[in-house]
């Protein structure tokens, strides 16, 4: 990969990201990307937790998802976008942490499916880095669908 087709697929994830509504609304900020790989990192935030005051499962689940989409995003090309296809989401420990880490990292590339991995951490001060979840899933790359680009 050229550093000009490296910088291309940063930028381009880079711009999708911030079209994210999602992304916003849970206060989520890309960390890294690297080929293959994302991490996105969010703060705690009180309403985004379930009645027991821990992060919500599904709050875990969506930022899992999109830093395994985004890992995959790293090895499509340009004219290319990806749709979920299914995810299984084990929650390891309760979601309590001052930030949270969640990475995703592509397993098997494909040119019409892509399998992902990933991982999501509590981050406090007071502790190490805490695993909090993992999640295995699959996109699907579109192509020329109406609607759906990037």
């Amino acid at each position: 990969m050229t550093d000009e087709t490296d910088t291309d697929f940063r930028t381009r994830i880079r711009r999708s990201f911030a079209r994210q509504g999602a992304m916003r609304t849970i206060g989520a900020e890309l960390m890294r990307i690297e080929q293959g790989m994302v991490e996105i990192e969010m703060p705690f935030d009180e309403t985004l937790t379930q009645q027991h005051g821990l992060l919500h499962a599904g709050i875990i689940s969506t930022a899992l998802d999109a830093a395994g989409t985004y890992a995959a995003y790293t090895l499509i090309d340009a004219d290319a976008s990806l749709l979920t296809i299914e995810f299984k989401v084990n929650l390891l420990s309760p979601g309590r942490g001052e930030r949270f880490l969640f990475r995703g990292e592509v397993t098997k590339p494909g040119s019409t499916i892509i399998v992902f991995d990933g991982r999501g951490y509590a981050i406090s001060q007071e502790a190490p880095a805490k695993l909090i979840a993992s999640i295995t899933g699959s996109m699907m790359v579109v192509r020329g669908r109406q609607g759906i680009q990037d």
